[in-house]
């Protein structure tokens, strides 16, 4: 499915690519084999081409001189469907632990949605998110997908301290928090897995395109595997199947 872009001057070394303003998969398949593409045919010319939901930032070793062209030559790629073969997308399993001892805002969000704790667990476990970027923070990764029942406003008041590794809901969205940080989303569960390692070659294991799946595990597990990663001190994977 091709669609109609938009190609805008970032900076005198950078162009913004821009689909339909839409949250939607098939644009993110789009977006990410265009991605490819580029990286593939540019190769050294570029430093790096970034993805959000609808959108590509390309940002170029040297000044850009002729735009036009520039863009000229970029459409011409993408319309010529001449792109580096399937991307895998990986399905990541992530324990989740929904104890209220360790989710600070669960019971509260449990009333505010007239749902029992047990039935916020099989909701947000249910679905296989779509990583639709990572960014926010380094290693947060905005997942699609949430069911509608789940989806609650972020709170008034943000907290000014979110414990690394709170999984949690804001709006139509959960996420899980890759440090500690002040945040406005509704804590529900921890995840004893690290998300960001800013000392390893790739800072974090997921990409875009990516599918994830929340497994409810008890406390004494949480613990158990959260000090095996305190023990290795370095990032470690996920479950993956």
């Amino acid at each position: 499915m091709s669609y109609e872009l938009r190609y805008w001057q970032y900076s005198e070394k950078a162009i913004l690519i821009e689909w339909p303003s839409v949250i939607d998969k098939n644009v993110l398949h789009d977006l990410l084999f265009y991605k490819k593409s580029i990286e593939s045919f540019y190769d050294k010319l570029i430093v790096e081409v970034i993805s959000g939901y609808n959108s590509l930032l390309i940002y170029y070793v040297s000044t850009i001189e002729k735009f036009y062209d520039t863009v000229f030559e970029l459409k011409t790629l993408y319309s010529s469907n001449v792109l580096p073969g399937q991307q895998e997308n990986r399905l990541w399993k992530i324990p989740v632990c929904y104890s209220p001892a360790l989710a600070p805002d669960l019971n509260t969000f449990a009333k505010n949605k007239s749902l029992s704790v047990d039935e916020i667990i099989a909701l947000h476990t249910a679905p296989r998110y779509t990583i639709f970027f990572i960014g926010f923070l380094p290693g947060f990764l905005y997942l699609g997908g949430l069911d509608s029942k789940l989806h609650l406003p972020r709170k008034n008041t943000p907290s000014l301290e979110v414990k690394k590794g709170s999984v949690a809901i804001g709006g139509n969205q959960t996420g899980i928090y890759p440090v500690t940080s002040p945040g406005g989303w509704h804590v529900i569960g921890m995840c004893p897995f690290d998300f960001f390692n800013p000392n390893a070659k790739e800072f974090t294991v997921f990409e875009p395109g990516d599918t994830i799946q929340f497994m409810s595990i008890k406390e004494y597990e949480y613990n158990d595997i959260r000090s095996k990663c305190e023990k290795d001190s370095f990032l470690l994977k996920p479950i993956m199947r």
